[in-house]
C-alpha cells in the first residue's frame, strides 16, 4: 500500500508558506505578523514530518515591533538558497501600513541570520527572489499600477534587478502581470521560477480570505511579456461553498524534489462551528504535475485534501515534542512566543529553576504593547491547556493566569485576582473592545491548577487547588470570538501565560510549574 500524509503539514497559525531544497534537504518559512520571534523556520527530508529548527529574526535588534497593532508586522517571507547562502526577504509592515522590505542571509539556516538589508525603493508587499542561471539576481514585489488603481486592491507584479554586493535594487524597473482575471484584485504573493527555459510567475489573487486563488502566467524573457495559463486558477476552492472542510485556499511556493517530482506548499484553513477559523491560516501541501508546460495541482482532483499520497522520499520522523513543558531548560521552546518586541527583563526559567517566571508589569494585553504574555499556537480544532501556577495577588490591579487570545480586542482571560479583599478566580470575555466578567469565584490556594478545554467553538474553562481535582469556572463559552471572521485580522488564536499589574506599578511575580498542550480528536 503507498504511503500518505495528512494535511495541513503545519497546523495552527502558519501561514504564507514558502520552500526551498537544498539536495535532500527542505526548508519552509512562514508570516508571524506582531509575534516574536520572527518567522519560524522549519526542516524536513520527506516534504511531511516538519521539525522547527529556529526563527529567522530572533534578536531584538533585528525586529523592532514596538506598538505594533494587530496583523501589521512581519507579512509573506520567501526563503531561497543560492551558493552556499541563504536568503530570506520579507516585508514590515508599519501602523500606517507603509511597506518596509528588507533581506536576511545565513550560511547555517539554523542561523545567525543577519542584520536586515533595508531596500531603498521597492514599493509593495510579499517580495520574492529569483537566481537566474546568467548570474542575475531577480526581485518580484506587488504595487499600485503606475497609472492608479482602476478599482479596490488593484495591483500589478513588478520585476527589478538585486545588486547582491550592495544589497539594494538596481536598474529599470518593469511591470510584468496584474493577474488573470478580468479587474482580478489583491494581486500579490509573486514567486518567479526559472523551468526547462521559462519564466513562470505564479501569484495569489483575490485576496487571502474566502476568494484566495492561485494562478501563473509564463514568458521566454524574464522582463515578459508573461501569457496567462487558459486553465487559471491553477488552484482554488472559493467554488466549493462555505462548507467545504478546507477553505480560502492560496498562497503558494513550489519545489521540486531530487527524484523529479513537483509539489507545492500554500496556506488554507479548517473552518468549523460555521465559517469561524480560530486556527488561522495553515500550511497545507498537494502535488504537481506539468502538462504542455503548465502546472496541475493534484491531479485528477484540482483541489486540496486532507490525504494525499505521500512524495516519493524516504521517510524521515523526527523527535516528538512533548505536550507538557515542564521548564527545565535554560531557554524557551521554539513554540513559545512574544507580543511584539520583548523589552525588559520581564520573564526567567533561572530565578526559579524549573519554573517559568512572569513579572507582573504595567503592560496589559488589551493594549498595543509588550505584556508579560508567552504563548503558544491553537493548533487543534478541539484541545486541552492546563498549567500550575503559584502566584499571590497584593491588589485588584494584579492579576496572572492563562489567556486565549485573537488580538488585543478579542480574547478570554481566565486570571487570579483580588476583589473586595479576598482572591477569585475570574474569566473575562473581551470582544469588539468591550469587556465581561463571564464568571467569579473565591478561591485560596498557593497553587493554582487551570484549564482550558476547547471541543469545537465550546471552550470550558476549569481550576483546582489540589492535583486533578477540577471543579468548572464555566462551561460551553463561545469560541467564535477568537476567529478571524470576528475579530478580523491576519493571525490564529493564541494560548499562554500572562501577567499584568494592569497600569500600575508592581514588583510582584507569578511563577508556573508547567504548560501542557494536548489535541483533541479533530
Amino acid at each position: 500500500m503507498s504511503r500518505t500524509y495528512r494535511n495541513p503539514v503545519l497546523p495552527g497559525f502558519y501561514p504564507d508558506p514558502s520552500i526551498c531544497r537544498v539536495g535532500e534537504d527542505y526548508y519552509m518559512v512562514t508570516s508571524t505578523f506582531e509575534y516574536f520571534p520572527g518567522l519560524p523556520i522549519f526542516h524536513s527530508r520527506d516534504l511531511v514530518n516538519w521539525r522547527q529548527i529556529g526563527h529567522v529574526l530572533d534578536r531584538p535588534s533585528q525586529l523592532n515591533l514596538d506598538g505594533i497593532m494587530p496583523s501589521r508586522g512581519l507579512w509573506a517571507p520567501t526563503i531561497r538558497y543560492h551558493e552556499g547562502t541563504f536568503y530570506v526577504i520579507n516585508t514590515l509592515v508599519d501602523n500606517e501600513k507603509d511597506c518596509h522590505n528588507f533581506i536576511v542571509t545565513a550560511d547555517d539556516p539554523v542561523g545567525p541570520w543577519s542584520e536586515p538589508h533595508w531596500l531603498d525603493d521597492a514599493p509593495g508587499i510579499d517580495p520574492s527572489l529569483l537566481f537566474d542561471d546568467d548570474g542575475r539576481v531577480w526581485y518580484t514585489g506587488n504595487r499600485a499600477p503606475l497609472g492608479g488603481e482602476e478599482f479596490f486592491l488593484h495591483r500589478e507584479i513588478w520585476l527589478q534587478e538585486l545588486d547582491l554586493a550592495t544589497m539594494q535594487l538596481t536598474g529599470e524597473k518593469h511591470s510584468l502581470w496584474a493577474g488573470a482575471l478580468h479587474r482580478a484584485w489583491a494581486a500579490e504573493a509573486p514567486h518567479l521560477y526559472k523551468i526547462n527555459g521559462v519564466y513562470y510567475l505564479m501569484i495569489a489573487e483575490g485576496g487571502t480570505g474566502y476568494n484566495h486563488s492561485v494562478t501563473i502566467a509564463r514568458s521566454e524573457a524574464v522582463t515578459g511579456p508573461y501569457e496567462g495559463n487558459p486553465r487559471n486558477p491553477i488552484l482554488t476552492h472559493r467554488h466549493l461553498g462555505r462548507d467545504c472542510p478546507i477553505g480560502n485556499v492560496g498562497h503558494a511556493d513550489i519545489v521540486e524534489t531530487q527524484n523529479g517530482e513537483w509539489w507545492m506548499v500554500m496556506l488554507a484553513s479548517r473552518p468549523y462551528g460555521g465559517y469561524y477559523r480560530n486556527l488561522g491560516r495553515e500550511t497545507f501541501m498537494a502535488p504537481v504535475r506539468w502538462e504542455e508546460g503548465w502546472p496541475i495541482v493534484s491531479p485528477g482532483l484540482g483541489r486540496v485534501e486532507f490525504v494525499h499520497p505521500a512524495p516519493d522520499l524516504p521517510e524521515q520522523h523526527w523527535s516528538t515534542s512533548p505536550t507538557c513543558d515542564h521548564f527545565e531548560t535554560d531557554t524557551l521552546d521554539y513554540r513559545w512566543n512574544f507580543l511584539r518586541t520583548p523589552r525588559g527583563d520581564f520573564w526567567s526559567l533561572a530565578e526559579r529553576p524549573g519554573y517559568l517566571r512572569l513579572r507582573l508589569r504595567p503592560q496589559m494585553i488589551s493594549k498595543w504593547e509588550n505584556p508579560s504574555f508567552i504563548g503558544r499556537r491553537q493548533q487543534h480544532l478541539s484541545f486541552a491547556a492546563r498549567t500550575a501556577m503559584e502566584f499571590a495577588p497584593q491588589s485588584a490591579d494584579e492579576v496572572a493566569g492563562l489567556v486565549l487570545l485573537q488580538n488585543s480586542d478579542f480574547q478570554y482571560r481566565f486570571v487570579y485576582t483580588l476583589a473586595g479583599g479576598e482572591t477569585v478566580i475570574r474569566l473575562v470575555k473581551r470582544s469588539q473592545g468591550e469587556e465581561e466578567v463571564l464568571a467569579e469565584r473565591p478561591v485560596s490556594a498557593e497553587r493554582l491548577y487551570l484549564k482550558v478545554e476547547a471541543i469545537g467553538q465550546e471552550y470550558s474553562f476549569y481550576y483546582a487547588t489540589t492535583v486533578e481535582a477540577w471543579g468548572p469556572l464555566l462551561e460551553n463559552a463561545d469560541g467564535r470570538i477568537l476567529s478571524t471572521d470576528v475579530a478580523g485580522g491576519f493571525v490564529g488564536a493564541y494560548i499562554g501565560m500572562y501577567a499584568s499589574s494592569n497600569g500600575q506599578p508592581s514588583e510582584n511575580v507569578a511563577d508556573f510549574d508547567w504548560f501542557e498542550y494536548v489535541g483533541l480528536a479533530d
